[in-house]
């Protein structure tokens, strides 16, 4: 099985000139961050890589995994995205910025829900205000599917993170700079996903396995196709969009049966804040929404910052969607199953390991 990898295609700007610029990443030392920022440095030939985030640990791990070139060319920022200040010192001399830092784990945002919003959505806002006050060309932010009609804390922040950096661009004018969003579903094997989880139980010997319902279906995503999707994105974003990748369902039980063929599975029920199926883009979408053969695109409702500029919606090979569409993980067309799901699990587990 090939892994689909993203491209922004020739009439939409093609790939991006990334020589002699210089990137910030928000959350630079997780599991996104660091699978981005090894790719800037192989794939690349971008100047400086500025790695933003507030654990000196994960920032350490990270500069001894690098050889004596990469230190050349990346710097690390001990900070928080909740402090505007520090931010905005990071950000000074910045040609785009790619913000991956949030708050994720559903429980840990229901116990601590006023922690989530200062890191989702305050933070959120301040990457706004130090990129309008740098002057930074793009910036991008990446969101989840759970933004999308969300029943849970963290997809509620995500959607108003979401929503702030569309309006940004209101804010940026028509000559300033250019925010956007993608939005995926689960990373197959990222810290803290179910696959991790389920290697565990069965290397400690576990005599089955939990399953919260036996017919919840993911979005799945590796890290290498999210870091192509991102680049292609911003690539060809023209400021307000919600780019959202073509990527295929999983069914959790299939999953955990190709995992473990021999071990029984044991029901636990829907944990609070869960979903059975993953939604990524809604019905009221459908309207501001256009496709490409590899993406979803949600253009943004009001958009007035730049009338001079077409958008992606009056674009030259870009496809209006149906009125009634809907873009959620049980009525997807692309499974994942037997072969293909051991390839795609060995791919994702492969981009872990950067």
């Amino acid at each position: 099985m090939k892994l689909e990898q993203f491209h922004s295609p020739p009439h939409l700007g093609g790939p991006l000139d990334l020589t002699d610029t210089s990137i910030l990443v928000t959350g630079g030392t997780g599991s996104f961050g660091k699978a981005f920022i090894r790719h800037l440095l192989d794939q690349t030939r971008v100047r400086r890589i500025a790695v933003y985030s507030r654990d000196e640990h994960k920032q350490s791990d990270l500069a001894l995994a690098l050889n004596a070139a990469d230190h050349e060319r990346v710097r690390f920022f001990i900070g928080d995205i909740r402090d505007l200040d520090r931010l905005s010192m990071a950000m000074k001399n910045v040609d785009y910025v790619v913000h991956a830092a949030a708050m994720k784990i559903v429980p840990a945002a229901e116990y601590n829900p006023f922690e989530c919003i200062q890191t989702n959505i305050i933070g959120a806002e301040n990457v706004v205000r130090a990129s309008l006050q740098h002057s930074v060309k793009r910036i991008i932010a990446l969101s989840t599917d759970k933004a999308a009609s969300p029943i849970n804390l963290y997809g509620a922040t995500k959607l108003a993170s979401d929503k702030i950096f569309v309006a940004a661009n209101h804010l940026a004018g028509g000559d300033g700079g250019r925010f956007s969003v993608v939005r995926y579903g689960n990373v197959m094997a990222s810290r803290g996903s179910v696959l991790p989880f389920f290697r565990k139980l069965i290397a400690q010997g576990a005599v089955d396995l939990p399953i919260t319902d036996e017919r919840m279906t993911r979005f799945c995503i590796t890290l290498g196709q999210g870091v192509s999707f991102v680049l292609s994105s911003l690539a060809m974003m023209r400021g307000g969009e919600i780019f959202v990748p073509k990527i295929p369902s999983i069914r959790v039980v299939d999953l955990a049966h190709n995992l473990a063929p021999n071990l029984p599975l044991r029901m636990v029920g829907i944990r609070p804040g869960e979903k059975l199926h993953e939604m990524m883009i809604t019905t009221d979408d459908a309207r501001t929404t256009v496709e490409l053969d590899d993406r979803y695109i949600i253009e943004p409702a009001i958009h007035l910052w730049d009338r001079q500029r077409s958008s992606l919606l009056e674009e030259t090979g870009t496809r209006k969607v149906a009125e009634d569409f809907h873009y959620s993980s049980d009525i997807n067309t692309h499974w994942l199953t037997g072969r293909d799901l051991s390839e795609f699990i060995a791919a994702g587990e492969a981009d872990a390991r950067i």
